[in-house]
């Protein structure tokens, strides 16, 4: 018997994820059963569940797909030959999120992945692995920006990168639930913050 190519399982994980994702877009986590997933995807139970164990594996693997493109589009944005003001790359970034955020995106399904989490250990670790990744990349760029004295050599960079990862949740929860801020608003936004007089002087 041929050996199924590495190709073909991938194709079948795919066509699993989306379907799933659709599902859960459409009807909620909670709500979405294995069963629906099943008549979504056209495959037997069988056939899924040689891929994932469970409902929430499905969930943590959408949300970690999402979560690398995420880190690698962020990657672009902070490691380019020209160092990129704050301002242009949260703008950006929220660009990215917003065409993600469409009717079927992806990062709808990350608030509903954040309060599984809060009750599954397993789900709870991939979350913690994939936002260490993405507070880890805000740090580096942070460094670069130390290194290039734009910001001062003592900045805590463990803070502001905290600080920085912050940021996006809140404007997705406001993208999904409101719909009235863009790119743009984040833009201004931190233009219009980035006054030391804002600030207590560092005790």
């Amino acid at each position: 018997m041929p050996r199924v190519s590495e190709e073909h399982l991938e194709r079948r994980r795919r066509q699993i994820l989306d379907a799933s994702r659709r599902c859960f877009v459409r009807k909620g986590v909670h709500e979405t059963s294995m069963q629906d997933i099943f008549a979504e995807s056209g495959l037997s139970a069988g056939a899924v569940y040689r891929y994932f164990k469970s409902k929430n594996e499905i969930v943590a693997a959408n949300l970690m797909a999402v979560v690398g493109d995420l880190q690698a589009f962020l990657t672009g944005l902070t490691t380019g030959d020209r160092l990129l003001p704050l301002d242009e790359i949260l703008e950006s970034l929220a660009d990215e999120l917003t065409g993600l955020s469409g009717e079927d995106g992806p990062v709808r399904l990350a608030p509903q992945a954040w309060a599984l989490a809060m009750h599954d250990p397993d789900l709870a670790d991939h979350l913690t692995g994939s936002f260490a990744g993405l507070r880890e990349i805000w740090s580096a760029y942070l460094r670069r920006l130390v290194d290039e004295g734009l910001l001062p050599a003592d900045t805590d960079v463990g803070a502001a990168s905290k600080t920085l990862f912050a940021i996006m949740p809140g404007y997705l929860l406001q993208r999904l639930l409101i719909d009235d801020v863009t790119p743009r608003d984040l833009k201004l936004g931190i233009r219009a913050l980035a006054n030391v007089a804002l600030v207590a002087p560092p005790a």
